[in-house]
């Protein structure tokens, strides 16, 4: 079978994890091309991923890589307000697409890429690559087994720092038209998780965000809300980047009828607690041990099975683990969160025309960075 040609879109902060995962999947993909409007983030993210001997060709511009490659797979870790237009412009090509969370910024582009690639018959893939977590597909396993029996409440809770080199490295980060807060630029992978495990349907969000402490960005670093899932259980969401002095850590709780676990770590990534009626003390330490990975950073090890996930979509045609859908629901929460805040109330899902777009001006002007 003739390997996927593939090219990558964006060389920022994410990139190298793409570029890793495309080559660590070197059986089934042929890492081709790669394009930045800086030629020197492409040097940098080939030197970090030890890639500059590899024949991989260069460009500034997506369009024209595009038209001369002629890529089949097309990941996108480009500026979050770009991912919709970026990701339209490849699937019109023919190309598959991997797009890096979130999805889109409005319901409506996000409609238009999963539309898109059901017409043009592509796969189209959300990257919330913790899906992929040991711990977080052991836990799915057991709820999916029915294990968990009725459940009650879950909470993700997100406990992370980003000062101001973090968002001077990248003027878009913070801002409405192209990133949003913490919720949707660090808090939504964990969020994605929450509305997965416990049953994706949701009927009401009531929620509070604030900037706090970052008066230079536009939007908030802190959020809370309590989530009403349609199967009657419920969920909690903490999430910021105010913590002192680093990223302290990733939760995420479910709590069930006969069963409660706790996946933690900074992204996640061990299971902290594993408590169900069948399972002894000591069982319950040999999955903890099992089960837990100790990633170098955040992004964790999910973007190499991701990878090898959709590979596997292309050339069974089938739709990959986490599609265009998946990510259309967590973009919507994040988008529900924002709503129930500025209005003040709760607020009934599913949601149209909603846009980070619609919050501009919320917290007043961002001062110069």
């Amino acid at each position: 079978m003739d390997r996927i040609k593939y090219a990558l879109i964006g060389c920022g902060r994410i990139s190298p994890n793409h570029i890793e995962a495309a080559k660590n999947n070197s059986e089934a993909i042929e890492l081709a091309a790669v394009c930045d409007l800086l030629p020197e983030n492409i040097e940098k993210m080939l030197t970090q991923t030890d890639s500059l001997a590899l024949p991989i060709n260069r460009y500034t511009d997506y369009k024209e890589m595009l038209k001369a490659e002629k890529p089949q797979l097309v990941a996108i870790a480009a500026e979050s307000g770009e991912h919709a237009k970026i990701g339209l412009d490849c699937i019109e090509a023919g190309c598959n697409v991997i797009i890096e969370k979130p999805i889109a910024l409005s319901i409506a582009d996000a409609n238009a890429l999963i539309e898109a690639a059901e017409r043009k018959g592509v796969k189209l893939c959300a990257c919330h690559q913790n899906r992929f977590n040991k711990s977080i597909s052991k836990i799915r396993s057991e709820l999916e087994s029915g294990r968990f029996g009725r459940l009650l409440h879950g909470t993700a809770h997100i406990r992370w720092n980003r000062g101001p080199d973090y968002y001077t490295q990248a003027p878009w980060r913070g801002t409405w038209a192209q990133d949003g807060g913490s919720l949707m630029n660090q808090c939504i992978h964990n969020i994605d998780l929450l509305r997965w495990m416990m049953g994706d349907e949701i009927t009401e969000v009531y929620a509070y965000t604030d900037r706090m402490l970052h008066d230079y960005i536009e939007a908030e670093d802190l959020g809370v809300a309590i989530i009403r899932f349609a199967n009657g259980s419920y969920g909690v969401i903490e999430g910021t980047s105010n913590v002192y002095p680093q990223n302290l850590e990733e939760t995420l709780y479910i709590f069930g009828e006969t069963g409660t676990v706790k996946a933690g770590g900074k992204s996640v990534n061990i299971i902290e607690e594993w408590h169900f009626p069948d399972t002894s003390p000591e069982e319950g330490e040999k999955v903890k041990a099992e089960f837990q990975e100790i990633p170098k950073n955040v992004y964790g090890f999910g973007h190499t099975p991701l990878y090898t996930d959709v590979a596997a979509a292309i050339n069974q045609n089938r739709p990959p683990y986490v599609d265009g859908h998946a990510g259309k629901r967590a973009l919507e929460l994040v988008l529900a969160i924002y709503k129930s805040a500025a209005e003040g109330k709760p607020v009934k899902l599913p949601l149209e025309n909603i846009s980070t777009l619609d919050f501009s001006g919320r917290f007043g002007n961002a001062k110069p960075r």
